[in-house]
């Protein structure tokens, strides 16, 4: 077995359950190559020098890979899907901090969860994206998004409006400070937290959520994820931030943002008892209310 590893910088507390996990590897015999900055990171800072057998630097260094590590929280896990892409690759969210939804695999039960990836024991999780077209070409390639598309204002304090449009036909012309077109992994993400709902990952959705409408009648809304999502800007500024994840470019008013569901998504690994509603219950502290 090949295994990619990618990761960023993170906190001491990390440090004796990362030097365990590449433990685990090599007593397991996988063949592991290695982020180039993550690997140097390791050597500086946490004092290790990985068993690897090679680095990659992009998504063309992983192309003869069974599995993808990500190393980090949610952020990390979504830089790692840039590297992914297309491949079919399954990632495995190790989180060396707090638990994420993404990368879900705490330090507790990292050792258990690792064996049994290894062993084979687990499923397949598949995950829709969202693609972004435009006719300036934003983003070049990586025009793909796990969470959500958002747009928002860039320096004005006025408000702008989000003239969107679901296959041709007018929804709202949204006067907000933004607009984020979210897919059901993002449900939880940002869209959560300006007043979205929460959407099954299975579900085949996008949902459009304005950030802070100047109505409060204007509610975010549900829509199937095949269609085509078309949003005109304006506003005083004529530059407005168009966000995919965590990656932001600065687009001009001229500018139309068609989004559809992206012609791939992406595999993630998750054990046989994974539940979502236990993950929801966990992750948003639910089972905290005394009354339950």
């Amino acid at each position: 077995m090949r295994i990619a590893v990618f990761g960023k910088k993170f906190g001491k507390l990390f440090y004796s359950s990362c030097v365990n996990l590449f433990q685990i590897l090599k007593e397991n015999e996988v063949e592991v190559i290695i982020y180039k900055p993550f690997y140097e990171f390791l050597l500086s800072n946490v004092k290790m020098k990985p068993d690897v057998v090679g680095f990659f630097e992009n998504g063309a260094g992983i192309k003869d890979v069974d599995q993808f590590f990500s190393i980090g929280g949610d952020g990390t896990f979504l830089d790692a899907v840039n590297f992914v892409h297309d491949s079919g690759i399954p990632i495995v969210g190790i989180n060396s901090g707090r638990l994420g939804f993404l990368a879900d695999v705490s330090q507790q039960e990292m050792g258990t969860v690792i064996t049994d990836v290894i062993r084979g024991h687990y499923k397949i999780h598949k995950l829709d994206l969202l693609s972004l077209k435009t006719d300036v070409q934003l983003f070049d390639a990586n025009h793909y998004a796990l969470n959500e598309l958002s747009i928002v204002k860039r320096d004005s304090a006025s408000m702008i409006t989000i003239h969107t449009y679901v296959n041709d036909e007018f929804v709202n012309s949204y006067w907000a400070d933004g607009l984020i077109i979210s897919t059901p992994t993002g449900s939880t993400a940002y869209s959560l937290s300006v007043g979205g709902p929460i959407i099954h990952p299975d579900s085949q959705n996008f949902v459009i959520t304005p950030i802070a409408p100047h109505n409060l009648t204007v509610r975010p809304m549900v829509v199937p994820n095949n269609v085509e999502i078309t949003l005109k800007v304006e506003g005083r500024d004529t530059k407005f931030l168009a966000s995919l994840d965590s990656r932001s470019e600065v687009f001009e008013e001229s500018v139309q943002l068609r989004v559809k569901k992206a012609d791939f998504s992406i595999n993630v690994i998750k054990l046989p008892e994974y539940s979502f509603f236990t993950t929801l219950r966990n992750k948003l502290m639910w089972g905290l209310d005394k009354r339950n």
